[in-house]
């Protein structure tokens, strides 16, 4: 039971490991993505058709959705439309919508499977210890691997240049990367801006990679120490104990751990959706007209 609830080094809950019984190549964050995927899209399948207006011969029930769990994913999809996405982009919304709800969707699937004990689980039910984890079929939180967040952020990155050349066109976009600065300024501007196109999609993929592993190192260190008093003291009383202070504990972090799923897909999809809109025509335009404003406001 200990084993159960706890592993000798917290970071294993989090780190990667191959499934070398499937193929050697393959490892568990790989099967945890293509099981989250597969989830997000059967749930999110099954939340359209009880969205979508119902035959008339249901009379004017045939515009509720049904569903508990649909009505939440109506919520959440219609405040991010709302409230995130469509002050932001204005008529190009609908041009991004279903990549940024697919990325807040995507994310928040990886990061709630993550919350989910399926390894610990596995290393109950089948008896195998941690170094036999290459046996386990998936687990753990794939969001807190550097590598797949890295991969969201490069989604970001084509979909933020993609709107830059097609809003501003080649000439807009390097007068964009230029702020319109002098030309004596732009050998310090042009590394600066080129490096920043680069430094943002890489602050989203690092945020979201830290904030699971820290999140998730946590859990495991508090579960970890009754297994550690247990080592100290060979005392079940005493390790007992502390494994109950421990789970008691660990509570009120899951439930942290619960609004910080929800918390990171909103900011990844969030700053997406702002980076898009910088890289937009009409806001270029609106900083155009903001400026003679503001000239007349300190005049005044």
């Amino acid at each position: 039971m200990t084993r159960f609830l706890a592993s000798d080094n917290p970071i294993h809950h989090v780190i990667d490991q191959k499934l070398d019984w499937l193929h050697d190549d393959l490892t568990m964050h790989m099967v945890t993505l293509v099981v989250a995927g597969i989830v997000g899209m059967l749930v999110l399948l099954r939340a359209a058709s009880a969205i979508k207006t119902g035959h008339e011969d249901q009379g004017a029930d045939r515009h509720l959705t049904k569903g508990r769990l649909s009505q939440l994913i109506e919520v959440i999809s219609m405040y991010l439309i709302e409230n995130a996405i469509r002050p932001i982009l204005g008529e190009d919304t609908k041009r991004f919508l279903p990549f940024l709800l697919s990325l807040f969707f995507f994310i928040l699937t990886c990061n709630l499977l993550g919350l989910v004990p399926t390894l610990d689980l596995q290393h109950a039910f089948t008896g195998l210890n941690e170094s036999e984890s290459r046996w386990m079929l998936f687990g753990g939180t794939a969001t807190a691997n550097l590598a797949v967040t890295l991969g969201l952020a490069l989604m970001s990155f084509i979909a933020i240049q993609y709107q830059g050349f097609r809003s501003l066109g080649i000439k807009g976009w390097a007068s964009h990367l230029t702020g319109g600065a002098p030309l004596y300024l732009l050998p310090i501007m042009l590394p600066v801006e080129l490096l920043g196109l680069v430094i943002k999609p890489v602050a989203l993929a690092i945020r979201l990679f830290a904030n699971m592993v820290a999140g998730h190192t946590l859990m495991a260190v508090l579960a970890s120490f009754g297994t550690m008093a247990y080592t100290s003291t060979m005392n079940w009383l005493t390790s007992g104990t502390i494994s109950a202070v421990s789970i008691i504990a660990a509570i009120p972090i899951s439930f942290l751990e619960l609004f910080v799923a929800f918390l990171q897909a909103f900011i990844f999809m969030f700053l997406t959706t702002v980076f898009i809109g910088q890289m937009t025509h009409h806001h270029e335009e609106h900083e155009e007209h903001d400026e003679p404003h503001a000239d007349q406001a300190l005049a005044h």
